[in-house]
């Protein structure tokens, strides 16, 4: 069983990531995540390190938390990936969606360039995967996922809090089909519970923020965007039988 990371946002895509890499046999010792010194935060979704480890408590796997400004991003992230290669870790597992992305292949050559500098082998789960099919996949394994992030341009802030699931499916599916371009809006979202988690993630206290710049060493957002600042969660047990499910995919 080869031993493996997932690059860890706290959300959707990740989490399926994740879900796919333990039912394929993977041994997940780390969720990794990449926070900026200047902000405090994971970007782009405004989370802070104590909330994404509160969620790696919830799943039952530790998470990796590594600080870097923007212009050290590419080093630390290689120094990070040699620690894992030392201890035995061999495989990255990336949530990158490639439909409809622009950026994907960038993304991808920036990934197989660092990951060959670790000699790791990099596995993407949900590449070459449309959207639907995805959120589908999410919402059809038992997935809860929240939006905390909507741009201002497409989405609101109305739209923050919603649940991902079958009924916001249906709307998401009819803005894409009335859309000229086929695109929906730019939106984020965190995961809450679903078949990998031991225990639920409750979100105490949150207040929503809005953001006219970047979140990234004072870059430009692609879009103003609405937040949901979760200042506060905890932890909810589980049925037994759930959460021995969740364990069983270990």
């Amino acid at each position: 069983m080869e031993k493996a990371f997932v690059s860890w946002s706290g959300g959707k895509d990740c989490s399926l990531s994740l879900y796919r890499a333990l039912k394929d046999g993977y041994d997940v010792r780390y969720l990794a995540s990449m926070f900026t010194e200047g902000t405090g935060r994971l970007y782009p979704h405004h989370f802070t390190p104590e909330l994404l480890i509160s969620q790696a408590e919830a799943i039952g796997i530790p998470l990796e938390v590594t600080w870097t400004s923007g212009q050290e991003y590419t080093n630390n992230y290689i120094k990070m990936l040699k620690g894992f290669r030392e201890e035995g870790i061999t495989v990255a597992v990336f949530g990158d969606v490639s439909v409809g992305n622009p950026d994907a292949l960038e993304h991808r050559m920036w990934v197989e360039r660092v990951c060959q500098a670790a000699g790791m082998r990099v596995v993407l789960p949900l590449w070459d995967e449309d959207r639907e099919s995805i959120i589908g996949d999410l919402i059809d394994s038992g997935f809860e996922t929240l939006i905390v992030a909507a741009d201002n341009t497409n989405l609101g802030k109305g739209w923050l809090g919603r649940k991902l699931d079958n009924e916001l499916f249906e709307e998401l599916k009819l803005l894409n089909a009335s859309s000229p371009d086929g695109k929906v809006g730019l939106y984020h979202t965190l995961t809450v519970d679903g078949p990998i988690f031991r225990k639920r993630l409750e979100i105490a206290d949150k207040k929503i923020i809005y953001k006219e710049c970047g979140l990234y060493d004072g870059k430009p957002a692609v879009a103003p965007f609405w937040y949901l600042e979760l200042e506060d969660c905890f932890l909810v047990d589980k049925p037994v039988l759930i959460a021995e499910s969740a364990a069983g995919l270990e």
